[in-house]
């Protein structure tokens, strides 16, 4: 499968770099290098720089990635990413290819953006829960959980919970043993809930 994790400058790094490590981490604990085949992929390909100046080189821009089987589409300032309509149309288009979209954080905003998402459950980060509901009224946003599972759109709240729900959907697409060795592998406690 491959898995491509949209990252933009001052994302989270750990929105990127835990499901990165879970989906990595699952293929070579599966003995199997292509069970997960993970990427980067920025706006451009150039040099994005996420929270605190970490510096990252994706592996793809949004015009030359191979087909997606998963995106995961990050959190962090989001609000410059929404004003970027090539980004939102690229999003927008995704959601058409991707059999499924999985979101981190804030990440969520800009997939409800792209796509319109109505009557549908999500969850973020606790702080922008309320911003989320006023920006988009027609979504159910659900607190106090670490990620909702709604078929096609997977979202998590914040930072951690991304790693949680990456675990999760190691689970959802090949096994939960698998998910439950990626996790002793990275000796990382899993919250399920």
């Amino acid at each position: 499968m491959n898995v491509g994790i949209y990252i933009y400058d001052n994302a989270e790094v750990l929105d990127f770099s835990g499901p990165f490590e879970v989906f990595s981490t699952a293929a070579r604990v599966s003995k199997n290098p292509d069970l997960f085949r993970v990427y980067l992929i920025g706006e451009t390909g150039g040099t994005v720089t996420a929270r605190a100046g970490f510096k990252v080189i994706p592996d793809y821009s949004i015009d030359n990635h191979p087909a997606l089987d998963l995106l995961i589409v990050v959190g962090g300032v989001h609000t410059g990413e929404m004003e970027k309509n090539n980004v939102i149309a690229w999003l927008a288009q995704q959601r058409a290819q991707v059999t499924l979209i999985a979101t981190v954080c804030t990440g969520i905003f800009l997939f409800a953006k792209a796509t319109g998402l109505s009557n549908v459950k999500v969850t973020t980060h606790w702080e922008d829960i309320p911003d989320l509901r006023q920006q988009f009224p027609d979504l159910q946003v659900q607190e106090n959980i670490r990620w909702i599972d709604e078929g096609n759109l997977v979202s998590s709240g914040g930072i951690s919970a991304g790693i949680d729900m990456s675990l999760y959907l190691v689970g959802r697409l090949h096994s939960r043993d698998l998910a439950e060795r990626t996790a002793r592998q990275m000796e990382y406690d899993w919250n399920e809930g």
